[in-house]
């Protein structure tokens, strides 16, 4: 049972991270092994939240390049991203979940240095529903 809690939150984590990958067929794969919903929800969650918060850090570290002539980003670009996520950042924080769109969501979180605790709270909650679904729909089947 803790090696397969091991490899949930290890692939939950990376699943949340840059790079490609899920954790969806693990679930499926996982839930057959018997091991309790409410253990795999939380281990689950808590990986993938963990991963979303590695892609907030990289944000927040690569906020300080964004007006390097290399990057080519031009002040006024910045500035209207930066509204739009002022005023929308934290409802699509809740969509951080989902799959493609919700990585880069976290990164420009740290880019614009959305604050640390509502980011937890708001990336935890949506990552909490989306394997709370997902579970459901596993058991199910």
């Amino acid at each position: 049972m803790l090696s397969e809690l091991i490899s949930l939150f290890s692939i939950s984590f990376l699943s949340s991270t840059l790079l490609p990958g899920g954790s969806e067929a693990y679930i499926f794969t996982i839930r057959k092994s018997g091991i309790p919903i409410g253990i795999i929800l939380v281990v689950a969650t808590i990986g993938n939240t963990l991963g979303a918060f590695v892609n907030y850090a990289l944000g927040r570290w690569f906020s300080h390049w964004l007006h390097h002539k290399l990057i080519g980003f031009k002040e006024k670009q910045l500035n209207k991203a930066e509204a739009f996520f002022r005023k929308w950042g934290g409802i699509s924080l809740l969509f951080s979940a989902l799959p493609i769109i919700g990585d880069p969501l976290t990164a420009i979180a740290g880019i614009f240095r959305y604050p640390i605790s509502l980011f937890i709270l708001l990336t935890a909650f949506g990552k909490f529903a989306r394997y709370a679904i997902l579970l459901w729909i596993v058991q199910k089947l």
